[in-house]
């Protein structure tokens, strides 16, 4: 069994494989969706596959994708029949429990295992009817780092097949500013270049990946299997004031501090060379090379030494001495000759670079120790505990030390505590071609110091993240996120304390930017603060021990249950119905398993009794779309849906323009509100519970469903319910005008209204379908397809490409025309209506009033002076033209409409 590798990882990167080349006869990957929405640095992904069984008998549809190890999976689903497959995350001994009953039956697919350098591979299968389909969707969330002055995306693309409908959207939204957005990578070159589109904004940005099928080809690396390659795109946010951004909502707040107009720092730097045997050949290459590159980069007011070892110690200088141009020749000439031999004393090299440091200290200077080894010590100490208390003792909190492991021999967990315990980081360095530029890369980070001792400082703020930290270098960033005591915003007082060169500094609000603390009604903050501390607490009870070790572990587990994140501490459990497969999905630790091989933790029992190794099955939750409007207050939305190209839905559930979520902005409030929301439920549990059918019972298509949702007046996030099935929708009726107005949902294929119809008297009727517009006034009938104004009767309407204004006396309807997967869709929503109340239909509904009533461990809400369960959602408000994007609580539709759905319902239109 080999190790899986949990690393820091700078982006986020992803990857549609399978295991083998599937054969266009037996199944077919008919669309293949990636959303990832970036706010305010913090990246939710979604990716969607819909497979296709081609074959006439039931067959094994496979679900390969690769995410960050950095992130975190928050959900999964898959969709067969209209039967939706999801399930809980729980603690691994509670998983592995029920694992562990059923473990006499068997053990089948699903792995989640190591892939490479940032990558950690999902896999799940499940079987398919002869002729059916499956949807898979899976959500995971990361906190995007700050490197080199910017942040990437990563997208790494191999489906293995051709896919008629491939798209990648990117969408992010920065409250800060965005600077610059670049794309490369090799899907990004060639004719591949036409297939993207980039669109910035002051403070948004898109990017669409639609290539053809015949592109998916014709690039490098491609071929019959389709894609095979990257598309990074990277972006860095405006900041100006040096004090940074924050922003705060529902109670929390994140920081993000990464000023730039300060001084250089000059630094002190010594090197610690493992020159063992096992650093023969291209390891000992790619470090001298990379050395020598090194050093050529070191600044003249930079200070430094190498220290080579094996058993034994070996010294260039035993001093610091300044990176002159003759010093630093020298030291090349002294890296040139650097060649493997010998046993593993990593103790006594440290505490040989750690004296050095302490021994020549520079005022005004930064000092840090980096080592590179790339296998366990075997001489002198080889006690890692009694190692990593030299260490500590001797470096006494004065520098931080980076330690590089070079490969899967050496023990990473040993080097992640020599380097936490001391204020630094550990890197895996793979043994690839670019090993030498990974070293470089990693230098080049901490090459720069602007600041030491930094401490975060927020009076009125609780559980915070870690707060100080012992250098910031430029292109870096630090992140602090915590609660704000009772919400009171005015007694939040942050500011930065830390040490410039020689100087004491002081960062604060008042002596920057006139408010550089923006007010941010998201619960993506809430989530941020969830991430960090998880992560940070992953960490530090990597480095206690007995009750404190215990307390640690235990906060972790708890947050990790209550935001649904799958880490090392919790398993998804996927449970399928009788003589089915109970699936555990564990998150694998660095240095447990070997890339490439050992799952990451998903477990499945067959009741069938045999063994064996499979994936695990998930269903994506089809895309979400949503319009709003102004009078009425009824949001609605189609549930299983697509991405549209010029404005859309991403799988996340978020709507935006050109097929990306956007924030929402504030509306005009002085009319009733109409939203058409198509939104993905977001459950705030850890995990889920995966019921699968047998493949003889897979015989209908999941319904049609569209998403509904309810402003409410406080608190302001609104309620959302789901209809299925392409019915008939009573919009408005005003019995004693004459007024009717009905729509027709649309099919699976589209989303939203593919019709609606507005009667006007006893002889006028008009019938608005995406393509034009039917006038019947009495006996006559035309139809019109052009934008030129229409008026008959009491009606005038004025059409452009994008919107149908409909006025007649003082109702004013507007059906904005959007389009999604080469579809045009309609969403209605009334501007105006008449004082009258004896109204009736959706548009017409008035806010809701509630009130939440529990949060934990279920959310409930009192409606009415009913009690209901409500579940975290997500939705769109696609009444305007620019999409917006909203969260909302979800319950059935005759918990939260003022009448049985029923109600609104007609047989024609």
């Amino acid at each position: 069994m080999g190790r899986a590798v949990v690393g820091l990882t700078v982006f986020g990167l992803l990857l549609a494989s399978a295991a083998t080349q599937p054969n266009q006869n037996d199944w077919d990957i008919y669309s293949f969706h990636i959303n990832s929405t970036v706010s305010n640095r913090y990246a939710t992904t979604v990716i969607t596959s819909r497979v296709a069984n081609r074959m006439g008998e039931s067959k094994e549809i496979e679900f390969h994708v690769q995410i960050p190890k950095n992130a975190f999976i928050s959900k999964f689903i898959m969709y067969i029949d209209g039967q939706a497959y999801d399930g809980v995350v729980k603690t691994k001994e509670k998983a592995q429990q029920q694992y562990t009953q059923a473990v006499s039956r068997g053990q089948s697919a699903g792995i989640v295992s190591s892939v490479g350098r940032t990558l950690e591979e999902f896999r799940t299968s499940v079987t398919v009817a002869a002729n059916k389909k499956v949807t898979f969707e899976l959500t995971y969330e990361e906190l995007m780092r700050r490197k080199h002055g910017k942040y990437e995306l990563k997208i790494h693309a191999r489906p293995m097949q051709p896919v008629r409908d491939f798209k990648v959207d990117v969408y992010m939204h920065e409250k800060a500013g965005i600077t610059f957005v670049d794309i490369k990578g090799g899907l990004s070159v060639k004719e591949l270049a036409n297939a993207i589109t980039k669109t910035q904004e002051d403070k948004q940005a898109w990017v669409h990946f639609y290539p053809t099928v015949k592109q998916q080809q014709t690039c490098d690396g491609c071929g019959e299997q389709g894609l095979n390659g990257d598309l990074i795109i990277s972006y860095d946010v405006q900041r100006e004031n040096e004090f940074g951004d924050i922003q705060k909502g529902d109670g929390y707040f994140v920081h993000h501090f990464a000023p730039s107009r300060l001084p250089r720092i000059p630094k002190n730097v010594v090197f610690v060379i493992d020159r063992s045997g096992s650093m023969s050949g291209t390891k000992i290459e790619q470090t001298r090379t990379a050395l020598l590159q090194i050093l050529s980069d070191l600044a003249e007011q930079d200070f430094f030494s190498l220290i080579t070892f094996d058993s034994e110690i070996f010294y260039w200088k035993k001093e610091l001495v300044p990176a002159t141009s003759d010093n630093v020749e020298k030291a090349k000439v002294f890296t040139r000759n650097i060649r493997d031999r010998g046993a593993t004393d990593i103790n006594a090299a440290l505490l040989e670079g750690a004296k050095m440091l302490t021994k020549y200290p520079r005022e005004g200077s930064a000092s840090i120790l980096i080592l590179l080894t790339d296998g366990d010590p075997t001489s002198g100490v080889t006690n890692r505990e009694t190692i990593q208390a030299n260490v500590r003792r001797a470096i006494a909190g004065k520098f931080p030390l980076y330690c590089l492991g070079f490969g899967f021999d050496v023990s990473f967990e040993f080097l992640q505590k020599l380097s936490l315990t001391n204020n630094g980081v550990a890197r895996r360095i793979y043994e690839d071609a670019d090993a030498d530029l990974q070293l470089k890369g990693f230098y080049e980070e901490v090459a720069t110091p602007l600041l030491t001792d930094v401490t975060m400082i927020y009076e009125g703020g609780t559980n915070l993240t870690q707060t100080n930290f012992s250098q910031y270098y430029n292109g870096s960033e630090i992140v602090v996120a915590g609660q704000i005591l009772d919400n009171e915003v005015d007694n939040f007082i942050p500011q930065v304390v830390a040490i410039s060169v020689r100087n004491k500094v002081n960062f604060s609000k008042a002596s920057t930017h006139p408010d550089p603390i923006e007010n941010v009604p998201d619960s993506v903050l809430e989530r941020v603060w969830a991430y960090l501390t998880v992560k940070q607490l992953l960490e530090k009870e990597l480095l206690v021990s007995g009750s404190e070790k215990e307390n640690v572990k235990k906060r972790a587990l708890e947050l990790s249950l209550k935001y649904s994140f799958v880490t090392p501490l919790t398993s998804m459990v996927v449970t399928k119905p009788q003589e089915e497969d109970t699936e555990v999905l564990h998150k694998p630790q660095e240095g447990n398993q070997q890339p490439d091989h050992l799952q990451y933790g998903l477990q499945s029992v067959s009741s069938s009794g045999q063994m064996g190794q499979r994936g695990l099955p998930g269903a994506s939750s089809p895309r979400q779309k949503g319009q709003r409007g102004y009078s009425g207050l009824l949001f609605f939305g189609r549930h299983p849906g697509y991405l549209g190209k010029g404005t859309g839905a991403s799988s996340s559930g978020q709507m935006g323009q050109r097929g990306f979520p956007a924030m929402l902005d504030s509306v005009d409030d002085s009319h009733a509100d109409l939203a058409v929301g198509y939104g993905q439920a977001f459950l705030m549990e850890a995990g889920f519970t995966v019921q699968l059918p047998t493949a003889s019972d897979l015989t209908t298509l999941a319904p049609v469903t569209h998403r509904f949702w309810l402003k409410s007046d406080f608190p302001s996030r609104p309620l959302c319910f789901d209809i299925s099935g392409t019915v008939l929708l009573k919009l408005l009726h005003h019995p004693s005008r004459e007024l009717y107005i009905n729509g027709e949902l649309d099919s699976v294929t589209n989303g939203g209204f593919s019709k609606i119809v507005i009667r006007l008297g006893s002889d006028q009727r008009l019938e608005v379908d995406a393509k034009g517009i039917t006038v019947q006034l009495g006996q006559n009938v035309s139809r019109h397809v052009g934008l030129d104004p229409i008026r008959t009767g009491s009606a005038t309407i004025i059409r452009t490409e994008k919107e149908i204004d409909i006025e007649a006396e003082d109702i004013r309807l507007i059906i904005y025309i959007h389009q999604k997967d080469r579809e045009h869709l309609l969403w209605p929503a009334l501007r105006q209506i008449p004082s009258e109340s004896n109204m009736d239909g959706l548009l017409a509904l008035k806010s809701v009033v509630y009130e939440i009533s529990q949060q934990s461990p279920l959310i409930k809400v009192k409606i009415n002076e009913s009690e209901v369960e409500v579940t975290s959602a997500t939705t769109t408000d696609y009444g305007l033209g620019s999409p917006r994007f909203m969260e909302c609580f979800h319950a059935s539709a005759d918990h939260i409409l003022p009448r049985p759905l029923s109600n609104f319902l007609v047989k024609q239109l």
